[in-house]
């Protein structure tokens, strides 16, 4: 996949993304790292390789020798399926349920629902040719459906996966083993924390995730962290059984500068986070703290000596680290329309009455030079017969305007 360089994301998540995505999912989970015999399912609804779904069982194995891992997923690309149903079947998986399709328009797990989701679906890409089946599901099955709360806009489909995957959680009931609930961890680009206004699509799923207290929190990761794109990326995390403590809030981590530079770049992959800088997101994430921003015992990056040279230096840039936590409603906004009488100001004086005899635009400041020229001679004539008339001293107009209105076509000089 790295050999590939800017194809690979289609097929393959940056295995420092994979770590931190898995670690943060899984650490809130006691009984699966440490009880012997449990058992779990992990899904990728767009599964590439595989490469979430074995982070995800190596991860909980580490931990927990003795804990069952039956992996699910789907993809579209057949060459990506086949690489995963291969990894899957060595790992022991029942290859059964990785599938071929498109998860949004074929839900080929339609009737299951699972422990754990993690998935990197890609980034900006339209869901046009799948544009009808989507919203007939919205129209005719509303909330019953996965697509309840409303439908992003057809250039940018990652809300859709964010939707499904939340219809794909298991219930929760503390009182009822079968129903642990579920947690979620996708990788999204900054589009979804901010595209449409209020009463949008985007804005009523954003919405429907914060009312129902779904979000836990948003992880910012450094740029420049993928093969095939350098944009800012976001790690948001869900889940349907909260802790009391984090019940109606939501944390978000300033993780921008955890990143160390790579030796050589692969693709748009020039920086990596390290386990230091993944073992500090997941502590602070673990411990639920709010972090006053400091600054970071790390060397700022070094300019490049390619090309040309700005005059003035650039400062480094300080590397800093925080966290702030934020209660669920601090997020919600209306947009209000304000409509107030039309003022204007009326007078009528012999100044303002002056100034209608010129045309509003662009020929009002040569008419105003030419009246200045010319205009004692109209206002002699009371008749008005010879009002405006520029027969006589056409050539001495002609050329003041080539000279102090040079901007004007040949057709407006005629209008003139």
């Amino acid at each position: 996949a790295e050999s590939s360089n800017d194809t690979a994301g289609e097929h393959f998540t940056p295995r420092d993304i994979v770590r931190l995505t898995t670690s943060l999912v899984f650490m809130e989970d006691d009984d699966a790292l440490t009880e012997p015999g449990i058992i779990r399912t992990i899904y990728d609804p767009t599964a590439g390789t595989g490469g979430f779904l074995s982070s995800g069982m190596e991860y909980v194995h580490e931990l927990n020798p003795e804990a069952v891992m039956r992996a699910f997923g789907q993809e579209l690309n057949p060459e990506s399926y086949a690489i995963c149903k291969g990894d899957m079947l060595i790992k022991g998986q029942d290859v059964s349920r990785i599938k071929l399709g498109n998860t949004l328009s074929d839900d080929q797990l339609y009737a299951d629902r699972f422990d754990y989701m993690l998935s990197n679906p890609p980034f900006g890409v339209d869901w046009k040719k799948v544009e009808g089946t989507i919203k007939d599901e919205h129209k005719l099955k509303g909330f019953d459906g996965r697509f309840g709360p409303g439908l992003p806009r057809v250039s940018d489909g990652s809300l859709l996966f964010l939707m499904y995957l939340i219809s794909k959680m298991r219930d929760y009931d503390p009182n009822d083993p079968d129903k642990n609930g579920g947690r979620i961890g996708i990788i999204l680009n900054g589009s979804p924390l901010f595209t449409g206004g209020a009463g949008s699509g985007e804005s009523e799923i954003r919405r429907y995730i914060l009312e129902s207290d779904l979000l836990e929190a948003i992880v910012a990761l450094p740029t420049d962290m993928f093969y095939n794109t350098g944009i800012a990326t976001y790690v948001w995390i869900l889940s349907n059984k909260k802790d009391a403590e984090r019940k109606g809030k939501v944390q978000l981590i300033n993780g921008v500068h955890l990143y160390q530079k790579m030796r050589k770049s692969l693709g748009s992959k020039r920086q990596e986070i390290g386990d230091g800088d993944v073992r500090l997101i997941t502590q602070t994430f673990g411990n639920f703290e709010a972090v006053e921003s400091y600054r970071l015992d790390k060397e700022p990056d070094e300019k490049s000596n390619r090309g040309r040279q700005s005059s003035a230096k650039k400062k480094a840039e300080k590397k800093t680290f925080g966290s702030k936590i934020f209660a669920s409603h601090e997020f919600g906004y209306r947009r209000i329309t304000i409509e107030r009488p039309l003022r204007l100001s009326v007078q009528f004086t012999d100044e303002r009455l002056e100034t209608l005899r010129f045309e509003s635009g662009k020929l009002n400041a040569a008419m105003q030079k030419i009246y200045e020229l010319h205009g004692e001679t109209w206002a002699k004539d009371k008749s008005g017969k010879s009002y405006g008339k520029l027969k006589e001293v056409e050539a001495e107009v002609r050329a003041m305007v080539k000279a102090d209105f040079a901007d004007l076509k040949e057709k407006q000089i005629k209008d003139l």
